[in-house]
């Protein structure tokens, strides 16, 4: 052996033996430490996972995991059901519109807000649109519930018989009813929407304004070619949060239309496919077949667009 091959392999040992002396008693008492988490996330999050997805090839009554093997006869159950598709089409569409509507209207909102001048104007305004955001779902839903009632007693029907329309079935009218949901969602969740884009709006470099002055862009094109592509990942990770937070809708329809997604089922989403399944059917097997078909698309439809944010934008 050479004497340059000797000193790589003296070297080698040496940082080996260091290494080992690493991991001291500190790093036994930080595992101990950690060993409450771990255990809770091992038991309430990575075991029901697990669980879960061996039920879904089980026939099951109750909440037993085990039962008799069915192989893929829950999912093809499932996919074949009529009412999975219905609880599906009406999640994309109250999804889609409330997710596209709330990010405009949120951007559109934080651009105005930024652009005020009286720095006492901003917070005001920050507040208000904020306010929503820490009412729990519960309370917006009995809110709306009295603010869309059907009848003219309901303050937004009294509103518009101002004006010799007649009152609307915000939630009892199946053609409307979506749409009812996205506007109530829409007011739930403008206002962190609007935050989170205030503070990119904020983090935007002056220098690109000002280059764009000297050019000759007016404010619209700033806005266009400078503000949005800048926040380009901002509009992603909206679109992320808002889809999976979209595609587990519950809360609000159940409370409005029941187990059974009234009015005419226009209100049934997958969640609530998955609620009726496991609780009302016992239908375990069925519900957890269901709601890995659920963390499929909601795992596609995030992989899809976290690719849209891979390209990236030079501002040099």
């Amino acid at each position: 052996m050479s004497f340059n091959e000797k000193m790589k392999t003296d070297t080698f040992l040496e940082k080996k033996a260091k290494r080992k002396k690493r991991f001291t008693q500190n790093d036994w008492m930080g595992y101990l430490f950690s060993a409450p988490l771990i255990i809770g996330v091992l038991a309430f999050a990575i075991y029901p996972m697990i669980a879960a997805l061996i039920m879904s090839f089980h026939q099951t009554t109750g909440l037993s995991v085990g039962g008799k093997w069915v192989g893929f006869s829950n999912y093809d159950y499932v996919l074949s059901d009529s009412l999975f598709w219905q609880a599906l089409t009406n999640t994309f569409f109250i999804g889609i519109w409330s997710v596209l509507l709330g990010i405009v209207l949120s951007f559109v909102l934080a651009s105005l807000i930024n652009n005020l001048k009286w720095s006492m104007g901003k917070n005001f305004f920050k507040a208000v649109f904020f306010l929503p955001n820490v009412v729990s779902g519960v309370a917006t839903t009995l809110l709306f519930s009295f603010l869309f009632f059907p009848s003219k007693e309901g303050l937004l029907n009294f509103v518009i018989g101002l004006f010799g329309i007649e009152p609307v079935g915000w939630f009892t009218n199946p053609q409307v009813s979506r749409y009812s949901i996205v506007l109530m969602s829409l007011w739930g969740a403008l206002g962190y929407n609007t935050i989170i884009f205030l503070a990119g709006l904020q983090s935007v470099p002056r220098d690109l304004y000002e280059a764009a002055e000297v050019d000759g862009a007016g404010t619209y094109r700033k806005w266009l070619y400078i503000t949005i592509p800048y926040l380009r990942p901002i509009f992603v990770f909206m679109l992320i949060m808002g889809t999976i937070g979209g595609m587990k809708r519950f809360t609000d329809v159940w409370l409005i239309g029941g187990t059974a997604g009234n009015p005419g089922g226009s209100l049934m989403t997958v969640v609530l496919y998955i609620y009726r399944n496991a609780f009302l059917a016992s239908q375990m097997g069925m519900a957890t077949a269901a709601s890995y078909l659920l963390f499929i698309i909601i795992f596609v439809l995030t992989a899809f667009l976290m690719l849209l944010n891979r390209r990236k934008d030079s501002f040099d």
